[in-house]
């Protein structure tokens, strides 16, 4: 019985702290009671905080964009390591890419050209995917687990704490408002010395403006020892910010790591495919049935330039060398797909007739083609002039 009469009283107080705070709350907005106001000091790191709050959550979740760009991938991740389980182990992009890569250069035939540059990128793509989880585990250990826990922990405490700080500073106002209507009402009565029962009505008053002063004493060395306990929590952002720099450069070290890799894999890469052009040729010859290749980029003019020339029954260089003395124009088939590297160059398509011609200035392996009302570069290689 005892238990039960104190928890009522618990919750009855309880209850009326709540609806004072309330109270006080609802008239500060209103500007009918007066707030404290913190310290400048106090509300600079309250900044500070929300600042570092807001930046480290854009952070960390850009990053686990950047290193899991699949949202899918990412939400069962966060699954698996709420529910304290490992997720299961799978292929990720460039890991799967390099698969098939592989399966198809086994089925073509790892004898072929193209069935060995399949199999060789593939390996490529295949250690570019292990450097990709290298580069996951590494930052989620030094640069997204400090960042969690600084959300999850260091802030959720300064949260608390501040909101216990804004619980004693109603407190502290709603003390003061109490203590501010005693006064008047002290004053009123001491006006009204007429009668008995108004001395009387002085001496509650004046007891009420002790009461009064007393809680406020109370509440305000409570609200002075959270603010500076809440003050303390706040100066640790500086620390904060110099291991989250730390991390930081964990981060760019793993990432530095990760592109050197990349970039090394793939120069071994062209470095083992630098035979392929030719090789490519050589199996053209043998089969006039395999197409040539589509060539995208005229940086590759020089290489293709300089073994075409040996295909000699489809480019006549004298021709060539005619057409660019005169002034005049000529039909030419296309020989090969080619696609316009930029604005100035015209795409062919292979088999196809155009009129081709000579403008001064222009490169020697270059002529002028046109198609309809297109016209643009076209290479000389990928052209046979027509009688």
């Amino acid at each position: 019985m005892n238990i039960m009469d104190f928890n009522v009283k618990k919750f009855a107080a309880d209850a009326g702290t709540f609806l004072s705070r309330a109270v006080q709350f609802t008239e500060e907005k209103l500007g009918q009671a007066e707030k404290t106001e913190l310290d400048a000091h106090l509300e600079n790191l309250l900044s500070k905080a929300e600042c570092t709050k807001l930046w480290t959550e854009k952070i960390m979740k850009q990053t686990e964009v950047l290193l899991q760009p699949n949202p899918n991938a990412r939400i069962e991740e966060f699954v698996y390591e709420k529910l304290d389980r490992k997720a299961p182990s799978r292929m990720n992009n460039p890991e799967l890419l390099g698969q098939y890569m592989i399966d198809a250069g086994n089925e073509f035939g790892p004898g072929t050209a193209y069935g060995n540059a399949l199999i060789k990128c593939g390996e490529t793509q295949k250690r570019i995917g292990t450097a990709d989880r290298e580069l996951i585990q590494t930052s989620a250990i030094n640069f997204l687990t400090p960042l969690r826990n600084f959300i999850e922990g260091d802030y959720k405490t300064i949260t608390k704490e501040r909101k216990l700080l804004q619980n004693k500073r109603l407190d502290l106002d709603a003390a003061k408002t109490r203590l501010k209507k005693a006064k008047v009402a002290e004053a009123r009565a001491a006006q009204l010395n007429t009668s008995q029962p108004e001395e009387n009505n002085i001496m509650i008053w004046a007891e009420e403006v002790t009461k009064s002063e007393q809680e406020v004493r109370i509440t305000q060395s409570e609200f002075d020892r959270q603010a500076e306990i809440t003050r303390l929590l706040l100066e640790g952002i500086s620390s904060t910010h110099a291991h989250h720099l730390r991390c930081l450069n964990d981060f760019v070290e793993a990432q530095m790591t990760y592109y050197a890799q990349c970039y090394q894999y793939m120069l071994d890469l062209q470095k083992q495919l630098g035979s392929f052009p030719s090789t490519f040729l050589s199996n053209n010859n043998q089969s006039s049935l395999t197409p040539a290749p589509s060539v995208s980029a005229s940086s590759v003019l020089a290489s293709a330039s300089a073994s075409l020339p040996s295909v000699s029954n489809s480019v006549n260089t004298s021709g060539f060398s005619e057409l660019k003395a005169s002034s005049g124009s000529r039909k030419a088939r296309v020989l090969y797909d080619y696609d316009a590297a930029n604005s100035s160059e015209l795409s062919l398509l292979a088999d196809e007739v155009i009129t081709v011609y000579s403008v001064p200035g222009m490169d020697s392996d270059w002529l002028m083609g046109e198609r309809g009302n297109q016209k643009g570069k076209v290479p000389i290689t990928y052209l046979e002039l027509l009688n």
